[in-house]
């Protein structure tokens, strides 16, 4: 029986992403001479600053061509309705939206990359339908009551790092109208088990023997966190279970702390070393079957997977089962952003 805390999220192994993750995990000390001080906060925004982060997660086809068709493919969700892109980053999705005939579109952007955002929608002549307002959601104001539909890309690494998800529900809970839409509306997050003992023994025992010194302190400290990384489908020997569930128009902030048990069952005789969770998102009020999956035999994204190692392996025997614990809670060395 194996328990897996989720506190201390690992940040990923990408360049790009691991700047923006390590960012996360600032403190609010001072950071440099002087009266300047940051947050975490701060961090995470400025660390969405840099355009590099947004290149790759533009250049993630699988997530930004699904966010395009969701779009482009049902203008009838759009076409004469208000708006609001939560986290705009360049604008992308508030690009989209105003194509296909949105009456207007309202991003919303804390990061500096909110300035290039007015450049690209005004170089592109949208600026009439577009409005890009810098700041915190749980801070700005919009000019207009009630929004049509809420767009997105919330997701994190393990789907709730960084906690963007609670920002979208404090916008669906004030700006959103009774009959109004959130794009995407579903998401479901999966555990499996996979061996990996040629990677393990890279990352883990690597600190048994560091050029003839014991470093293993350290083991245990890698051995705390998980481990944000591509895994490939042959690796995984189980069946997968979903651990969570989220309907975005119902969700609660409070519904994202949860732990729950479950139960995997081995499909071949094999040696375990660890856990993977992904995610899948759906977007269910398209007019045909729209969404994407991170799983390890789905096609890349930059979200990878996020590995949970054991101490130990596990011997398993094909049709033997495995039961665990998973216990998601926030950092509470992070400030609420």
């Amino acid at each position: 029986f194996f328990l897996f805390n989720t506190q201390n999220m690992m940040s990923g192994t990408h360049a790009s992403k691991e700047q923006k993750e390590q960012k996360v995990h600032g403190t609010t000390d001072k950071v440099t001479e002087g009266t300047d001080k940051k947050t975490s906060a701060d961090y995470y925004f400025d660390s969405y600053s840099h355009f590099g982060i947004h290149e790759e997660m533009l250049k993630d086809m699988v997530r930004t061509k699904t966010y395009m068709r969701a779009v482009t493919q049902n203008p009838h969700l759009f076409r004469d309705k208000v708006v609001l892109d939560v986290g705009a980053g360049t604008g992308i999705l508030c690009l989209f939206a105003a194509k296909v005939g949105a009456k207007h579109v309202y991003g919303i952007e804390c990061a500096e990359i909110a300035n290039h955002a007015k450049k690209i929608v005004k170089e592109n002549g949208f600026e009439d339908v577009i409005t890009i307002i810098k700041g915190k959601a749980e801070e700005v104001v919009l000019p207009v009551e009630k929004v049509d539909v809420i767009i997105s890309e919330w997701m994190g690494y393990f789907l709730l790092y960084e906690s963007m998800l609670d920002t979208v529900i404090y916008c669906r809970d004030k700006w959103l109208a009774d009959d109004g839409i959130l794009l995407p509306d579903r998401s479901s997050l999966y555990v499996c088990a996979i061996e990996d003992a040629e990677y393990r023994d890279e990352k883990i025992n690597f600190w048994n023997d560091v050029y003839g010194f014991k470093m293993t302190s350290l083991k245990e400290e890698a051995l705390q966190e998980p481990l944000v990384d591509v895994v490939h489908a042959r690796a995984v020997c189980s069946n997968s279970v979903c651990v969570l569930s989220i309907d975005l128009k119902t969700v609660t902030k409070e519904e994202l702390t949860f732990n729950t048990e479950f139960e995997i069952k081995f499909e071949r005789d094999d040696y375990v070393h660890a856990l993977v969770a992904w995610f899948d998102v759906e977007f269910t009020k398209c007019h045909t079957k729209t969404g994407f999956s991170t799983a390890p035999w789905a096609d890349y994204t930059h979200w990878k997977q996020t590995v949970f190692y054991f101490d130990h392996e596990v011997i398993a025997t094909k049709s033997t089962k495995l039961q665990g614990f998973l216990d998601v809670k926030r950092n509470k060395k992070i400030p609420e952003i």
